[in-house]
Parts: C-alpha cells; sequence; structure tokens
C-alpha cells in the first residue's frame, strides 16, 4: 500500500473509512482481496511472494472488526534485501488475537530488522500509528485521535502533493456523502505535481515526478488495485476492491 487516506471517528456510525492504492511491481505475484483458506475470518489480498497482505479486514475481536495497513517508506539507501516481508505486519495482526496496543508492544523490538514502514491497525473502538521511522511517536506507537489522516510513503501526513490533495478531497467527498464510485474516480487521478513541490526522497527527479501521481502507471511498476474500507458500528466491515493494472 502506498497511499491511503482515512477518517478516524469521523462519520457517525463508521468509525474508519479507508480509501487506498496499492503501488507495486507488475510482475510480483499476488491475489485478489478474499477470504484466507487457513484463516477464513480474515479478507484481504495476499502478496504471493512475501505471504503478507498490503491492507484488510476482519469481523471478529473484542471491539468488533479489525483492520489493518502497511505502507512503505521510501528510503533507496537504506533499504536491505535481506529484510522481512512488511506484509507479515498486515497478516499477522488480523489473523492474531492481540488488541493494536498490545500488536505495536509485540512487534516494536523487532522492528529494526524491516526497512521503513508505516502500520495502521485497530478496530472500531481505537485505532493506531506505528513506523519503525521518525520519532519518539511513531517508535512508540500513536493511538489516534478523530480525524482525517493521509499516508504515502514518508510518515504519517506528511506533506507530500498527493497525500495533501487526496485528504482534501477524501474530506469533501465525506462530507457530500459521495458514492463509492467517487472514491474509486479520485484514486485513479494521474496527475503529477510540478516539480517545486516534490519531496526530496533520494531518487532522481523524474521518478519523484512519475511517483508523485496518485495513480501511478509506468512500464513496470504502478499502481495495481485500489480500495475502499468501512467499519461500522452495527454492520459487518466492507472492504471494496477495484484492479488497476
Amino acid at each position: 500500500m502506498c497511499l491511503i487516506v482515512f477518517a478516524w471517528q469521523v462519520v457517525p456510525g463508521a468509525p474508519l473509512v479507508a480509501a487506498a492504492n496499492r503501488d507495486e511491481f507488475y510482475d510480483r505475484p499476488a491475489s485478489a482481496a478474499s477470504a484466507w483458506a487457513e484463516h477464513p475470518n480474515v479478507y484481504a489480498g495476499r502478496d504471493l511472494q512475501g505471504g503478507g497482505s498490503w491492507m484488510g479486514i476482519t469481523q471478529d475481536g473484542a471491539n468488533g472488526p479489525r483492520f489493518a495497513a502497511v505502507t512503505n517508506i521510501r528510503g533507496p539507501h537504506e533499504r536491505r534485501a535481506d529484510a522481512p516481508s512488511r506484509g507479515a505486519l498486515v497478516a499477522d495482526f488480523l489473523a492474531g488475537t492481540l488488541s493494536a496496543a498490545q500488536y505495536i508492544d509485540h512487534i516494536a523490538e523487532g522492528s529494526a530488522a524491516y526497512n521503513g514502514f508505516n502500520l495502521v491497525v485497530g478496530d472500531r473502538a481505537s485505532l493506531y500509528w506505528y513506523s519503525n521511522r521518525g520519532g519518539e511517536d511513531a517508535r512508540n506507537g500513536m493511538q489516534l485521535a478523530p480525524g482525517i489522516y493521509g499516508i504515502s510513503n514518508g510518515l504519517l501526513d506528511a506533506p507530500w502533493p498527493k497525500v495533501v490533495r487526496t485528504k482534501a478531497e477524501f474530506a469533501s467527498l465525506l462530507c457530500q456523502g459521495a458514492p463509492e464510485d467517487a472514491y474509486f474516480e479520485m484514486l485513479a487521478d494521474t496527475t503529477r505535481a510540478p516539480d517545486l513541490r516534490l519531496p526530496d526522497t533520494g531518487i532522481a527527479i523524474d521518478l519523484e515526478r512519475v511517483l508523485s501521481a496518485v495513480c501511478i502507471e509506468t512500464a513496470g511498476y504502478g499502481t495495481r488495485t485500489s480500495t475502499v474500507v468501512r467499519l461500522y458500528n452495527d454492520a459487518p466491515a466492507e472492504l471494496n476492491e477495484r484492479l488497476v493494472q
């Protein structure tokens, strides 16, 4: 998952509403979102190379449905080829029984082994953000207050152009009570940011331009799925996914 915007405790009756794009190499095998055979209560896509997932839900837990999502933090000079798959962080939370706070405590000691990541985990009672990069709040895990948030390949709410733009449009769609198709249209935006607004993440400027779009299109890498998730107070959670590439 490389872009996620989400509203926490903003929409009456729906503690969490999220919209996200997964960006990945086209030749990395993956399966579409579905119930997992070994964990039927988990509903998520699956990375068939690493075995984990980028985003998913369940219907169980002490506080009802559970949610997890991960994004990579762009750090080309820090990346280690032998690091474990970050998708396991999503899969293990969804398949387990630990609360979000307990899970963050559980993974914190070993999180340095992973390449940089953001992790969002929770249920309809509480939601947490954790990263193995950044300051004390990131490394201790931050319980999120009600609000609208965005994450791409930087830290939570880093003001990258596509995060700022998508958060604003997402908030507008929520206020309008827009239909689900409008969220997928938002996620399909291929507009690239102007150079003066691009972040400096240690890659070439031409690649920064390409990756600045909400929906990325290149010959070998890009946005592969778009997903909209809702956790409700009094109804089953929903995860709707659309294939892009």
